[in-house]
């Protein structure tokens, strides 16, 4: 039994905890008492303990006792954690969504010897690990991931509730999206190039650009095409559209009645209320992952996974935790078992193009009910 520590105690971190919880000693954390003391109440196995990670020093002292340390603070808090974290010396998962390149950490990673997995969420994360898998057994020319978490009940006008913080929400439609197209690097704006996409269990979506490709853009440049799409209730990019060239979504304070006030921090509050999760409150994630190449018999193969996932009633949880949490815990229990110990910077593609690990993740996330079903089809 293995001592983790959880940093973040929000609907993902906490998942994370109880999950991690089944095989270890588990300390979960938050600078919110109050969030700790309500999910102590329910997993008693929890140890909890308020922690700021602003306060560095404070922050590195306490994870030098413990064997991994598994980070899922918002976004603008990520990178500096993840920093002082690795600066600490210890072993870390991290989930946290930062527009900073991780890869930026890796010499400091081998430097302290410590191994770091970071993106390791359901996207980037489970997708990563898969493109990582075929990229060793194909001559891969194409890569799409569209992927969304969307509530079961349409609520005018957004039909969306956020299953994380919407602050990281709004990053994902302001934060230009980068793609790879015939082996070029191309950036567009958030929010453009919508098309609707069919699903069975769900009819018509809406997909639109967003910045999620990250670490494969340096880790595969190889592949000549390659994109992330985010997915939504048709009609949902039209508001939000309206919202970010309205101003709604800017950095620049204005002033009102002579306090000056940031438009995106007004906004966040409005939308928290609007888009808050409630507790138990059904969800689903969708994603759908294409890669086209060569395969080894010469031929031009395409390869999609599916997943569609739903709010565990049993468990209680939501369905964007379990498939960005237990991916998380997926690797943590992975570097625990002792499958994966090299040492660095590792986005998912990197630890999923071993095959053990690949099937480990699999496995592990089906256990839990978490299920991507794999089409193939030779195209010529």
């Amino acid at each position: 039994m293995s001592k983790v520590i959880v940093i973040g105690a929000g609907m993902v971190g906490s998942a994370m905890a109880i999950d991690m919880a089944k095989k270890h000693e588990v300390t979960l954390t938050d600078i919110s008492l109050s969030v700790l003391k309500n999910v102590k109440t329910e997993h008693k196995e929890l140890q909890i303990l308020t922690l700021d990670v602003t306060d560095k020093d404070t922050l590195q002292k306490t994870v030098k006792e413990f064997d991994l340390v598994i980070c899922a603070v918002p976004g603008f808090l990520g990178f500096s954690t993840l920093r002082a974290i690795i600066e600490a010396g210890k072993n870390v998962i991290d989930i946290s969504f930062f527009s900073e390149n991780s890869l930026e950490l890796d010499a400091l990673a081998k430097q302290k010897n410590v191994t770091a997995i970071v993106d390791c969420g359901v996207a980037p994360g489970m997708d990563n690990i898969i493109l990582g898998h075929y990229n060793e057994i194909m001559k891969l020319s194409d890569f799409e991931c569209l992927v969304g978490g969307l509530p079961k009940e349409k609520k005018w006008p957004f039909s969306y509730k956020a299953p994380f913080s919407p602050i990281d929400v709004i990053e994902e439609y302001t934060r230009p999206a980068r793609y790879v197209e015939n082996g070029h690097k191309v950036v567009r704006e958030a929010l453009t190039d919508c098309d609707y996409v069919q699903f069975e269990k769900l009819g018509t979506l809406e997909s639109f650009n967003s910045d999620g490709l990250r670490s494969i853009i340096d880790t595969m440049p190889h592949i000549p095409n390659m994109k992330e799409k985010t997915l939504r209730y048709p009609g949902h990019v039209e508001y939000v559209r309206a919202l970010k060239e309205s101003g709604f979504f800017s950095t620049d304070e204005i002033q009102v009645n002579g306090v000056g006030v940031r438009p995106l921090d007004f906004t966040s509050k409005i939308l928290f209320n609007e888009w808050k999760l409630e507790k138990n409150e059904e969800e689903i994630t969708v994603m759908r992952i294409t890669l086209k190449g060569e395969n080894a018999n010469g031929q031009t193969e395409e390869i999609t996974y599916d997943l569609h996932d739903e709010y565990c009633h049993k468990t209680r949880t939501s369905s964007m935790a379990r498939t960005t949490g237990y991916t998380a815990t997926a690797a943590a229990n992975l570097f625990l078992d002792g499958l994966f110990s090299e040492k660095g910077v590792f986005p998912p593609e990197l630890v999923g193009k071993h095959e053990a690990c690949f099937k480990y993740f699999l496995n592990y996330l089906k256990d839990r009910d978490i299920h991507y079903i794999k089409t193939a089809k030779i195209l010529s």
